[in-house]
């Protein structure tokens, strides 16, 4: 898979724009500035393929990168608390809307901030996930920022703060040094060669 060839395709602002799902899409989801930018870029080896910003909540559509014949969906940032109570709802509309609808969602990258214990968010959209029966991977994001003794403290303390913790795989990130990126493509390769085997 050459991680190179992925381009933008498409981005929607409301959930009526998304055309039905004709491919296998593989999702990212997480609160606002947890790096689901950097982390799209790290994987495909671009500085600009999705667009970081010093502004959270900047991504307020669903953004739609095409490789080979797969998606990948940046879905917007949750939990940022300057925007208006209608943008939040929107927001949530295109989240919820995405999740439930009936597409060929292979999986979801669902992140959080590896320094920080879950927001009530984060824990929301993992229950969410577990009860729609929605595969998924844990990514814990900025692990660079964290020394190892954190970083001890922090995974213990995951175990009680995301429910079913002991279940969900779980990948240490970060956007700086390329830590926990050949995990991410392995899984990617994963099911671009379960897509492959189901077509043929």
């Amino acid at each position: 898979m050459n991680y190179n060839n992925a381009e933008f395709y498409t981005s929607y602002g409301s959930f009526k724009q998304i055309p039905r799902s004709d491919r296998t899409e593989i999702a990212f989801s997480g609160r606002s500035n947890v790096g689901k930018s950097s982390l799209i870029n790290k994987i495909f080896n671009r500085k600009n393929l999705a667009r970081v910003s010093a502004v959270p909540g900047k991504t307020a559509t669903i953004n739609f990168y095409r490789l080979e014949n797969l998606y990948f969906v940046d879905l917007p940032g949750y939990g940022y608390a300057k925007v208006s109570k209608s943008e939040k709802e929107r927001w949530g509309g295109l989240i919820e809307g995405y999740l439930h609808d009936d597409r060929e969602l292979a999986l979801v990258f669902q992140l959080i901030d590896f320094r920080h214990a879950p927001t009530k968010d984060d824990v929301m959209m993992v229950n969410f996930l577990i009860d729609s029966e929605i595969p998924f991977v844990v990514v814990l994001t900025k692990a660079d920022k964290l020394s190892k003794k954190q970083r001890e403290e922090r995974r213990s303390a995951l175990m009680t703060e995301l429910p079913c913790a002991e279940d969900i795989t779980i990948i240490e990130f970060s956007a700086q040094t390329g830590e926990g990126r050949d995990d991410i493509r392995a899984i990617i390769e994963e099911i671009a060669a379960e897509d492959e085997e189901e077509k043929n």
